[in-house]
């Protein structure tokens, strides 16, 4: 299991973890599907979420839900974390589960590490989800 902390841009679908949903927006079409951002935390960070298809239906605020080789990318000028077409997401619980909102790593600025060829941490570009921004 990673937490969401832990997350790192890549193009493999290898994320398996698990979060609560905080807050879902309203669905849009990208022409073919139904597409929908949410925000998404674990006791260590929180991170967009982007659901596709039935996935925006399916959860709820409040919703934990488990996810098995999703991954992390850049999708439409943001960081999302997304099952993809190999991931698998489902609810295994509700309402009870330890989170903070901060930080977003959706909020990172990632930038490629010449050396090693991954994405490392450049600095914060919000301290909060700046598509979800927290209730004053």
């Amino acid at each position: 299991m990673v937490w969401l902390k832990d997350l790192v841009p890549a193009a493999q679908n290898n994320i398996n973890t698990h979060f609560i949903l905080l807050d879902k927006g309203n669905a849009t079409s990208d022409g073919q599907n139904k597409v929908c951002m949410a925000l998404v935390a674990d006791k260590t960070a929180a991170v967009h979420l982007q659901l596709w298809g039935e996935e925006c239906d399916a959860f709820e605020a409040g919703d934990i839900i488990r996810m098995e080789n999703g991954i992390f990318s850049y999708n439409r000028n943001n960081w999302v974390l997304r099952a993809g077409k190999r991931g698998k997401i489902e609810k295994v619980g509700e309402f009870t589960m330890e989170f903070v909102e901060t930080p977003n790593m959706s909020e990172i600025k990632w930038v490629p590490d010449p050396t090693t060829k991954k994405y490392v941490q450049d600095s914060v570009v919000s301290s909060h989800s700046r598509i979800f921004p927290p209730i004053p």
